[in-house]
């Protein structure tokens, strides 16, 4: 969890989005990894590590700094749903979604109403917060 904070710091800044990290492991070896904005305007973390992973990303487990968005504006598919479909078998983050830019439930339930195990890890929050300071 603590790579998914520290890869948060590498995102753009942006007033429309937040600064996410995120980390896909698999068998104890990072197969991919992420940040908001990484590759494109519109890109999440989640989204990129999983492009990283590939078919690794199966039974694994991803930490993200911040819980994955279940509602997004700027693609059709939510990084929840991405993750479920990628196979993820658990999914750890260290803060809350918070409702500055969809006014929807997080990622959590849904990921666990497809059976995918989730963790909050607040002892993380404040690192996850830190690159998110202007929106927060």
């Amino acid at each position: 969890m603590a790579r998914a904070c520290d890869l948060a710091r590498r995102c753009p800044p942006s007033e429309t989005a937040f600064s996410v990290g995120a980390v896909i492991v698999a068998h104890g070896e990072v197969v991919g990894e992420g940040w908001s904005r990484a590759e494109g305007p519109h890109d999440h973390a989640e989204e990129v590590a999983l492009r990283q992973a590939g078919a690794a990303a199966r039974g694994a487990v991803a930490y993200s700094s911040m819980e994955p968005c279940a509602r997004r504006a700027s693609r059709p598919r939510p990084c929840a749903r991405l993750l479920s479909e990628a196979g993820v078998a658990r999914v750890a983050y260290a803060l809350r979604e918070p409702a500055n830019f969809v006014d929807a439930p997080g990622g959590d339930a849904y990921l666990r109403e497809t059976g995918v195990l989730v963790t909050e890890m607040p002892e993380f929050a404040a690192a996850a917060e830190a690159p998110n300071a202007h929106l927060l």
